[in-house]
């Protein structure tokens, strides 16, 4: 191999391992999910080299050569699905993340599959997800950086189920989010676009309480409100992950279940199940498609088999 695809080799690895990183901390993917991400962009990616391309500069035209090399392999129509599903993402999550100007795997459409169901946490187990962060903040024999420690927790959790946010516009939040005296905060989402969240009255006092506790703690201007204790910046999305699964484990919820994006989940299901309206959810969580928001409409089926065995008047007693 040449200086120069050992070059591209190198930079599509590191694109990979971002997007990686990305499906462990907002999606929770499991390790078999991750490494068979792995093995599928991998193979896309040795293939692209041997046409000297790479993840970072492909074309619409490599994809759809790539797809063609399999199909001339013998590979099932379900196994190719599964590797442009997986080349889909890498693609749309690098220009969500400009790191391409482009999406070359946009206009490719596949096999048409049916959608998995987002994981859900009841209202229950989000209590008892509060419950646990409140008593891990107000336990008494903890050191002044372990209580701050759980605030932050606290903190996260608060704004998190309280907006729907993702993970990255939460970690990126700036200090300047818990000064404002208003009910709303600006988010800076996909695609550089900027929205107007609201906030509830506690999740705007636990990031005002949690502030004023970190601005005791650290000397200078603050410039993020969750920064990281170890390094300068904004805390990781994979700390946030981490710090909610062994949550979850301590309210004796499967942490398996448990990440960033399940929150988002739980807020926009449990916003439906209560009456609001779908569009209204949409720009809640910034989609620009009201189609990415309508699967969260499941959480109604309940809802409404119900309302029809209490309210049908041909219902049986």
């Amino acid at each position: 191999m040449s200086a120069r695809q050992n070059a591209r080799a190198r930079r599509d690895e590191s694109l990979i391992g971002l997007f990686l990183d990305m499906l462990a901390a907002e999606r929770g993917a499991s390790s078999n999910t991750l490494d068979a991400y792995r093995r599928d962009l991998d193979d896309y990616a040795e293939f692209l080299n041997t046409r000297h391309s790479s993840i970072a500069s492909a074309a619409t035209d490599d994809v759809r050569s790539y797809l063609a090399a399999l199909a001339k392999r013998g590979m099932a129509a379900s196994s190719s699905a599964r590797k442009l599903s997986a080349i889909r993402q890498l693609h749309r999550f690098l220009y969500a993340e400009g790191k391409r100007s482009d999406d070359p795997a946009a206009v490719l459409e596949g096999p048409r599959r049916g959608r998995p169901l987002p994981k859900i946490l009841s209202v229950e187990e989000v209590a008892r997800l509060f419950d646990a962060a409140y008593q891990a903040a107000a336990a008494k024999e903890t050191t002044h950086t372990e209580k701050l420690r759980a605030f932050r927790l606290v903190c996260l959790l608060e704004v998190l189920y309280a907006s729907g946010l993702r993970v990255s516009e939460l970690i990126a939040l700036p200090a300047s989010a818990a000064r404002g005296e208003g009910e709303t905060i600006t988010v800076r989402g996909k695609g550089n676009k900027e929205r107007l969240v609201p906030l509830g009255k506690a999740a705007r006092k636990t990031m005002r309480d949690y502030l004023k506790l970190l601005t005791e703690s650290k000397a200078g201007n603050i410039r993020w409100l969750f920064p990281s204790f170890g390094a300068s910046g904004h805390v990781t999305r994979q700390h946030v992950a981490r710090e909610l699964k062994a949550l979850a484990r301590a309210a004796g919820i499967d942490h398996r279940k448990m990440s960033p994006h399940v929150l988002r989940h739980a807020f926009a299901s449990h916003l439906l199940a209560n009456g609001a309206d779908l569009r209204v959810v949409q720009t809640l969580l910034g989609h620009a498609d009201v189609s990415t928001t309508q699967i969260y409409t499941h959480v109604l089926d309940e809802r409404l088999k119900n309302m029809v065995r209490d309210l049908h008047p041909l219902a049986e007693d």
